[in-house]
């Protein structure tokens, strides 16, 4: 292990993928791209304004890269085989804990050589992120791909200030127990000095589970964290909800080009009367099967017209190679054909389906362009299109129908809250999107951009880096 005084980096940011895209072409010549993920987004502000590192995968199998500059940033690749990435990512990040962690939309499978991988591409993170954190530095950790990283790299780096953050829900108890692994899980997440969720009930689901399967003690937030001196170590686990850089895309939204854009793309569905819209990574939390059909049963039922309402549907590649979402895309494909099909005319159709992503301009325009925003995920961290949508929608305009099951509910309650799985109750709630009148739009609609204009994401990574600050000053 290098000397980490020789490293110097006053914070480390590790996650599972580097916040550029890699792309190897077929004369192995190596090209990259900046990320536009959401993490990528939230962290640019911290990294760029600090002596920063970022450790993670190049996303691509079998490369091996030298660090690189990048903003300001020195990015540190993680190299993984072919056979880690089927094994660590798509298998047991992908096909264990993701629907593990989801309540179990999709059940989970569990596989001990996936869980070997997991542990030794985990150990390969944690000593690539000690050897890049000068002496007393911050390491971030994220997400559900990387929980064993925090007591691995405490082990090599006691000095360390040590953050966990969770983008995903962590799962109640009963659910959580179903992992073979457990116990190594939750060890592997105690070796961070702060633990953050999305929303209270993830840290309580997350201490409760302490409680159950661990020697820690829990009081309030705390955590007394046995050690092997006798003396226990003190961590906290609390809730620091994720937003975006709000105030910019605010900005970016009023600009000329987008607005034009907005516009045009009204113009091309046919200038309806409304226009909802649904913008998701196609995957089976996101509740898009529930969406379509509400909305194939509201024009069945004669509540939407087919003629003066659309759809349009932007659905994300996504885990392609993941049985699951083969299968989903598949369904969405057969829903859609089935709804254009039923009631579709020469020139429309009531929905208008995109498998592809989308820049960060044409997506404000789609924001903008759109009367009602369906957000109806059966479970998620927290959901930053909502957040995005309220804030493109500078003109007041605009109704968001969002699930009580995201993390975004639990701020922005003046939008309408639905449960995905109430078919009818998703339906009324549609309907009164598509009918509300200007004046409620627009008082529902203000309430919601002062939630996400204040607190945005500069707000969420200074709250989190300042508790570590204070835990560690405190333990």
């Amino acid at each position: 292990m290098p000397d980490p005084s020789q490293a110097g980096h006053q914070l480390v940011v590790v996650a599972n993928r580097l916040p550029i895209d890699v792309a190897v072409g077929e004369d192995r010549c190596v090209s990259w791209q900046r990320s536009p993920g959401g993490l990528v987004t939230a962290l640019r502000p911290v990294t760029e304004a600090t002596d920063a590192a970022w450790v993670g995968w190049g996303g691509a199998a079998d490369l091996e890269m030298e660090p690189l500059e990048v903003d300001g940033t020195r990015l540190v690749p993680v190299t993984l085989s072919t056979a880690e990435v089927v094994a660590y990512y798509e298998g047991f990040s992908n096909d264990t804990l993701w629907p593990l962690y989801h309540d179990v939309i999709a059940p989970p499978t569990f596989h001990r050589s996936w869980w070997d991988a997991y542990r030794t591409v985990n150990r390969r993170f944690a000593q690539t992120a000690a050897a890049q954190a000068a002496v007393g530095a911050t390491v971030w950790v994220h997400d559900y791909q990387l929980q064993l990283v925090p007591a691995l790299l405490r082990g090599l780096r006691p000095d360390l200030k040590i953050g966990f953050f969770l983008h995903i829900p962590f799962p109640a108890l009963e659910i959580f127990a179903q992992l073979p692994w457990r116990q190594q899980v939750l060890h592997g997440l105690l070796g961070a000095d702060l633990l953050g969720f999305q929303r209270a009930g993830g840290a309580q689901n997350f201490l409760q589970t302490v409680r159950k399967y661990t020697e820690a003690t829990t009081r309030g937030p705390v955590i007394e964290v046995p050690s092997a001196d006798g003396d226990p170590r003190r961590a906290r686990a609390s809730a620091f909800p994720i937003s975006i850089d709000s105030a910019a895309f605010s900005a970016r939204a009023r600009t000329d080009k987008v607005r034009d854009r907005a516009a045009t793309l009204r113009a091309e569905l046919g200038n309806p009367q409304v226009v909802l819209l649904g913008v998701d990574r196609l995957d089976y939390t996101k509740g898009i099967r529930h969406r379509l059909q509400a909305y194939g049963e509201l024009l069945d039922d004669g509540r939407l017209s087919p003629e003066r309402t659309v759809l349009v549907q932007v659905a994300s590649p996504s885990r392609e190679n993941v049985d699951a979402y083969v299968q989903l895309r598949d369904e969405v494909e057969l829903t859609v054909g089935r709804i254009n099909g039923s009631h579709g005319t020469v020139g429309h159709t009531p929905v208008q389906y995109l498998h592809q992503s989308f820049d960060a301009d044409e997506m404000a325009a789609l924001y903008l362009a759109a009367d009602v925003m369906l957000v109806t995920a059966l479970r998620d961290g927290m959901n930053l299109v909502a957040k995005e949508f309220v804030a493109a929608h500078f003109d007041d305009c605009g109704a968001l129908v969002l699930s009580e099951f995201a993390g975004a509910a639990d701020e922005l309650t003046s939008a309408l809250l639905v449960n995905p799985h109430d078919i009818d109750g998703l339906k009324d709630a549609i309907v009164t999107a598509a009918e509300m009148d200007g004046r409620q739009r627009r008082r529902r609609m203000r309430k919601l951009r002062r939630r996400v204009l204040t607190h945005d994401v500069q707000t969420w990574s200074a709250k989190f880096l300042d508790a570590l600050t204070e835990v560690r000053r405190t333990a």
